[in-house]
Order: C-alpha cells, then structure tokens, then sequence
C-alpha cells in the first residue's frame, strides 16, 4: 500500500487522542490559568510521558498494519494479507468478482490515492479492501483485474504485464440542478411539509407553541440526509465500457463503481408521484456483494444505478443492463411497463374478479416475459417495474392468503440477491400465477444452461484468441433499447 496510508486511515483516532489530551491545556492557556493544577503539577511530566506513549503505540499500530498489508493477483485469485499478530489471508476468485469499486475520501483525494474494493457474491462479507493505493496504480489494477476477471488471453511471454484501461463512453449525466428537483420532490419532502402543517393547525387550536419543537429535529433530520442524498448523487455519470458498466458520483467522497455484464441479478424502475408531470425515475439494482453494507446511506448510493432521470435515460441504461432485450418491440414492451394498464405492451393484469384487493391498482399490477426477462410491473400512484434476467432467478414462491383464494388470485416471488429490489407479482389469476411458476422455472433453467463459464468474455466471444494477447476486450456497445430480435443479438459483441 501506498506510505500514506496509515495517516489517511488513522487520522480521526490520532486526532481523538490529541483532543482527548489538549482539550483542557488549550482551555487553560486561553483562561490565563496554569497548564496543571498544583496537585497534579509534579507528575506533569509522567502525563506527557503517557500521553506520548499512547501516541506512539497509535502511530506504530498503524504503521505495522502497513507494512504487513500486501496483495497479490495471481493463478485466478486476488488475494490480500493483513494483520500483525493475527494473521489474515483474504482471497477471492476473479471469475467470481461481481463488482470494483474506487472510492476516494476526501483526505485521500487531497493524497492523490484512492480504495480499491471488489465484492464477491455473498452480500458484502468477503468484499476485499486495498487501501489506499495511487490514484493511477488503483485503475490500473482495477483494469487488470476486470480483464482476467472477463477471461480476457493472457500474453504467453508476459504473464504478469497489467492489461491496459478499457476506454469508455459516457452515456448520460444528471444535472445537478434536476438532482435538487428530485430532492425537493421527494416523499419525505412532502412528509415533513405535512407535519409541518399539522403542527400549525394544532398550535392555533390549542394555543400552545410547543409543537413547534417537533419541526426542529425534524428539519435537521432532513437537512442532513438531503445532504447525503446530493453529496453521494453530485455529478453522477453512468458510462460503458468493455468491462462493464462505470457510475461515477460524489462532491467530496468520490466513487467510481464498475459492474460487469450480467453481474446485476435484479432491476427496478420507480416513479413517485411528485416526479410524474415532470417525467423523472429511479433506478436501483440488486447487486451480489451489495447486501449488505457497513453503512445504510452507502448501501443506497452503491445499488441506485441512476438516481433521477428521463425517460431517455431510463432505456439508455436499460439497453446496458439487458442489451439483448429478447423481443422485437424493446420501446412498446418496456414503455408498457413504466407507464401502461391492462394488456398494453403484451402485459397479463390482475383479473377484474379481484379489483377490490386493489382498487386503484389492479389495472397496473402485471407480468410480462420476454426470451430474456421477466417484467413485473406495479402501483397506479407509486409506479414500479421489476426487471429479472432469466438466469438470475434463483428460486420462486407463490403465496395465496384467505383473501387472494376468496377471489381467485396469487402472488409469485423471485428470489434473487439480497438487495433494494424485491421482485414480486401482484395479485395474478391463480391459474395464470401458476402457469407461470412452470413456464418461469423452465426458462431460469435453460438460461443457465446456455450460460458456461462466469468469465462474461468468453460468453460472447467464444473464440477468445482472435482478440489478441494485448486483450482489450470486446468493443463496447451502447445505444437505447432498439428492435432486434434475439438472434440479430446473439451473433454480436456484448455491452
């Protein structure tokens, strides 16, 4: 790791110390008061001997975890050693890494180095950490990891040469300007505006300003987390390149996140009302390795795959995340999805038996298959839909309360990798939930089938030498959700 580390990672704990130490001397010296109590005056020098050596066990600490802190990429392993007195071997299989990320506090981008994080698929408790390495030698790792990650050809005569940094094309970017829109008309906007008027009214009716006080947490709460919210989406950027997916966000912590094809096990596409006459949506994805992380604001920023945008934005990353849609008409089925009722777009609805489970949204709520995915739409208000590859169900449920056998209806559940999406079909006839059950199982397992290896490279490129040793990989490509059949896309490159 890069010298610098041990200061970037122990900074709060040495400067915890040095307040927990200086705080009363700094009071004293501004007071005109003695540096020690009379009392305490003749054992000044063993305390500054303690505190001196606190520092110095600290400060060594952190250097010996340094230096003890090594990695290696070799025989199609990544592996990392750390620790001290307690041994530690990290390792994970390339052909396993789901995602790479390159996050950049602000101490370290004032260094010029960035953490280098990959996560396998077991919900974040095996993601690997290399911090803190250059800026420079952080990418480049990361390039080379990727390349052996997609089954990218090795050079014979130099095995170990780093494997040059695919380019990339950026796809879109969102203003910040339509981020603090998103903010402003959000849920918990109108939430904390509702309680503020509530607060009103029950202030003039009862004569008394207390509940004013409520609306002070309350405001700082939603300062704070609008805070978070336009720190982590600042600047956001999605782009392809032949490794993958790159999202890049943050004012002052900086990440720059590469999902590999095929590695997003789930998609969801939501709109909340506020949003709708001004035509924005959300999209958030399931991840293997994104579970679960150390911290809920992170976690959200890490799954969201585009924070606020067009309804052009929304089929742009749709055309990344599943480039071979698997039906002719891609715009009609998918635009179906976000904005369609009743049998729009090939779409099967809640029958009209049950619409009093759900009178505003039984018309919404339904299911749609192509040859590579299954949409699960849902919500008249808060619009919803889920999108499943095939080869990324890894078991199904159905679920039939007193009330759904009362009227003839079902609801089917995808289980995928923990994550913010959670694929669920509502309220569908129970012939047609059952129907599906079959027809659903059959697909998930001739996609697997047809998937051989996890190195995405070979997937599309069989015949991986014709690339070359330099191994670039394959040429990105990128553009909207257009008509094509499956078998046009079968005989072409990978996004």
């Amino acid at each position: 790791m890069h010298p610098a580390s041990p200061f970037v990672r122990g900074w709060v704990a040495l400067a915890a110390i040095g307040f927990f130490f200086g705080r009363d001397i700094f009071e004293r010296s501004l007071q005109g008061r003695p540096v020690f109590e009379e009392e305490v005056a003749g054992r000044a020098s063993w305390l500054l001997a303690g505190g001196a050596m606190v520092l110095l066990v600290s400060v060594l600490g952190f250097l010996l975890t340094w230096y003890f802190t090594k990695y290696q990429v070799s025989g199609g392993y990544v592996r990392v050693n750390t620790g001290f007195l307690f041994r530690q071997q990290r390792q994970a299989r390339l052909d396993r890494v789901q995602a790479i990320d390159i996050e950049q506090p602000l101490l370290a981008r004032i260094f010029g180095l960035a953490e280098l994080k990959f996560e396998v698929a077991d919900a974040g408790e095996s993601a690997v950490r290399l911090a803190y390495l250059k800026i420079d030698e952080a990418r480049q790792l990361r390039a080379t990891i990727l390349a052996r990650a997609a089954g990218v050809p090795i050079n014979p005569a130099h095995p170990e040469e780093p494997s040059p940094e695919a380019p990339e094309y950026q796809i879109l970017s969102v203003p910040p300007q339509r981020l603090v829109g998103s903010l402003l008309l959000s849920e918990q906007s109108f939430f904390v505006v509702l309680g503020g008027i509530a607060s009103v009214v029950l202030a003039a009716a009862t004569d008394s300003q207390t509940f004013y006080l409520y609306l002070i947490p309350a405001a700082l709460g939603l300062a704070a987390s609008y805070w978070g919210l336009f720190n982590k989406g600042y600047n956001f950027t999605a782009a392809i390149s032949p490794d993958g997916i790159r999202l890049r966000y943050g004012l002052l912590d900086t990440q720059a996140q590469t999902l590999p094809p095929g590695r997003i096990q789930a998609l969801k596409v939501s709109q909340p009302p506020l949003w709708r006459p001004l035509g924005w949506y959300r999209m958030q994805v399931n991840v293997a390795g994104y579970g679960v992380v150390e911290n809920a604001g992170e976690g959200s920023a890490r799954t969201t795959l585009l924070p606020v945008g067009t309804l052009a934005d929304v089929m742009a990353m749709l055309a990344l995340v599943l480039p071979d849609p698997g039906t002719p008409q891609p715009a009609a089925v998918f635009g179906a999805g976000l904005t369609g009722l009743d049998s729009d777009g090939g779409f099967v609805s809640t029958p009209p038996r049950a619409r009093w489970l759900a009178p505003l949204g039984w018309r919404r709520n339904g299911f749609a298959a192509t040859d590579t995915a299954l949409l699960l739409r849902s919500g008249r208000w808060w619009r919803q839909l889920v999108v499943v590859p095939h080869q990324r169900t890894q078991s199904m449920a159905l679920h039939q309360g007193p009330l759904a056998r009362r009227f003839g209806v079902a609801d089917l559940i995808l289980h995928t990798t923990p994550g913010p999406v959670v694929p669920r079909l509502v309220q569908a006839g129970r012939d047609t939930a059952l129907a599906l059950f079959d027809e659903q199982s059959a697909r998930a397992r001739l996609a697997r089938k047809r998937q051989t290896t996890e190195q995405w490279l070979r997937q599309v490129v069989p015949e991986a030498s014709a690339i070359g040793a330099g191994g670039a990989g394959p040429q990105p490509v990128a553009g909207p959700l257009e008509s094509h059949t499956p078998q046009q896309q079968e005989g072409g490159q990978h996004g």
